[in-house]
């Protein structure tokens, strides 16, 4: 399967650069460019690619809005967003999250980082974000959210045993590999009980689930990974 991504830079530079790096993949495609918000979400709307690629800081309708737009766009529900900024500050982090990114990378990152991190937000398996933010989110998502409707004993009441074990450790970082690792089952197993929390707690990705355990209270501030 084919990945296809949409570039949102106003760099026209930066995605020329990201063109030739994500076209030269067999199992990717650049499928459109954007310079701006609004050029974005029309572009999202007219290709309906897997993923966006979302700069922060651009002219006219910013990145953040822009994903607020097409993940609040219930016929984008298959395209998913990746924030690639220089701008790893506290509150774009935050805000990214919160308008449903499935993923935020800083534009230091390698290629190779990149293009993991392409697929990995393609298959519903998103990354939080660089080790370089995690403490960020982790400061950022701690505090409980008062429209949660409770403690965590009340909101994740929903979920089994497992679903919380598996949903604790995602929170910390892990991947589905290592989380297989440290309880002896398949990764497959893993991602089940990932995707089953996701839809019981009607979490768009693995980014809002992870937010939705600092918010709850699953995780403790602080927590290593």
């Amino acid at each position: 399967m084919t990945i296809r991504v949409l570039l949102a830079d106003d760099q026209a530079l930066l995605r020329g650069a990201f063109r030739m790096l994500i076209d030269a993949e067999e199992d990717m495609e650049v499928v459109g460019e954007a310079a701006d918000g609004r050029e974005a979400v029309e572009l999202a709307r007219a290709t309906r690619p897997d993923i966006v690629l979302m700069d922060i800081r651009m002219p006219g309708a910013d990145g953040l809005g822009a994903t607020a737009a097409i993940c609040g766009d219930e016929e984008l529900s298959g395209t998913r967003v990746l924030i690639l900024t220089t701008f790893e500050i506290d509150e774009y982090v935050a805000q990214a999250l919160r308008a449903g990114a499935g993923g935020f990378l800083g534009k230091g990152a390698d290629p190779k980082e990149l293009l993991a991190a392409v697929r990995t937000v393609a298959a519903g398996d998103a990354l939080l974000s660089p080790a370089a933010t995690r403490a960020v989110i982790d400061r950022l998502l701690a505090q409980p959210d008062r429209g949660t409707g409770g403690p965590a004993s009340e909101r994740l009441a929903v979920l089994t045993a497992r679903e919380r074990e598996v949903m604790s450790m995602a929170a910390t970082g892990l991947t589905n590999e290592e989380i297989a690792e440290r309880m002896f089952v398949s990764p497959f197993t893993v991602r089940t009980h990932v995707h089953r929390a996701m839809a019981k707690l009607d979490a768009r990705d693995r980014a809002q689930l992870v937010a939705i355990a600092y918010q709850s209270g699953l995780v403790p501030p602080g927590r290593p990974s």
